[in-house]
């Protein structure tokens, strides 16, 4: 069978043919008086095998190894390829993503489409100082790209980065808090934290709504963080939400966990009503007493010792009272701290 006639009934162009001739891959058996190639059954057979190795992607040099050495390992070949179509699907669905967020700013022309393409190939490149110069110019960044931005902010490393994508998030306000909140679950615990350190910044209902989620956060850090943001705000009205606010608080400042702030907001709770006074001062007391009972020689002496200077924060007489109380306390920090805000108070 000539060339043309193995072309027409093979699909392969006589261009190709000739060129599997040339480098040996698939060399017709004999040729005609004329010189003109001639195929027979085991060079068409070959050929078909050459056109199926092709299919997968396999190099011309590999489809010769694979049919020609008896030592070619088709399984690590076979691993190569998959490994290689994995990355190019990889890679279509990143430009395919990238597209669709591109058509989702509704860009009325060119200029701004490669405005939008600029702020996100900044957002993504591996110099934090383009990362922070992209967040920087991004603060008016429409909705579909400001989804963008709070990935980016949530999976930021680079502290000084983070800071300028926080500020251009908080610009958005109200559908930033939305985006924010959507990741409220998430199982990272920096993701969580990054996202109550967000959400302080936006004094709003919605914000104070958000962070009242993050207040029985597992990792303590984050859950004070977002305990110390509700008290900052418009606090509960006497009641019981009031009464967990201060119960966190003291928990706070028991554990060490942000414990000058919290003590200062405990204060300013305090300060609010003699009956506010009152609980604070009981729920202080209370974890006193706790505390004697959990330290390793019968006392937890940082946890008490922090307590009993929280009490200079409040004022009235109840905390007077208590502080009378511990004069005589065991611990002689605890008494020498009680005498030094006693006098204070004169």
């Amino acid at each position: 069978m000539q060339i043309g006639e193995v072309s027409r009934r093979s699909g392969v162009s006589v261009r190709m043919l000739r060129h599997y001739d040339r480098i040996g891959l698939v060399r017709p058996s004999a040729r005609t008086g004329a010189g003109y190639r001639e195929y027979a059954q085991a060079d068409l057979r070959r050929l078909f095998q050459v056109e199926a190795l092709r299919t997968l992607s396999l190099p011309l040099a590999q489809v010769a190894a694979a049919l020609d050495d008896p030592e070619f390992d088709a399984a690590a070949a076979l691993s190569r390829l998959i490994g290689e179509t994995e990355a190019r699907i990889s890679a279509e669905r990143q430009l395919l993503g990238r597209l669709r967020e591109i058509e989702a700013t509704a860009p009325q022309g060119w200029d701004e489409a490669l405005d939008v393409v600029e702020l996100l190939t900044g957002l993504r490149s591996g110099a934090a100082s383009d990362r922070q110069s992209a967040a920087l110019r991004s603060g008016a960044a429409p909705q579909p790209v400001l989804g963008q931005l709070v990935d980016a902010y949530l999976a930021e490393t680079e502290p000084s980065v983070a800071g300028a994508l926080r500020w251009a998030i908080v610009q958005a306000g109200g559908p930033a808090v939305a985006l924010l909140a959507a990741r409220a679950t998430d199982a990272d615990p920096d993701v969580r934290s990054r996202i109550v350190w967000a959400l302080t910044a936006v004094d709003s209902a919605a914000s104070s709504a958000a962070l009242a989620g993050f207040v029985d956060d597992p990792v303590p850090r984050i859950a004070g963080r977002a305990v110390l943001a509700l008290a900052s705000r418009q606090a509960p009205q006497p009641g019981p939400g009031l009464e967990q606010m201060c119960s966190r608080l003291v928990d706070m400042i028991a554990a060490g966990i942000d414990d000058v702030d919290a003590a200062e907001k405990l204060g300013a709770l305090a300060a609010r009503s003699p009956d506010t006074a009152a609980t604070v001062i009981a729920l202080v007391e209370s974890r006193m007493a706790a505390l004697e009972q959990t330290g390793p020689a019968g006392t937890d002496a940082s946890g008490r010792g922090r307590l009993v200077q929280a009490l200079g924060e409040i004022p009235g007489e109840s905390a007077g009272n208590l502080l009378c109380s511990l004069l005589d306390d065991p611990d002689a920090a605890v008494a020498r701290t009680a005498r030094y805000l006693l006098d204070g108070r004169r």
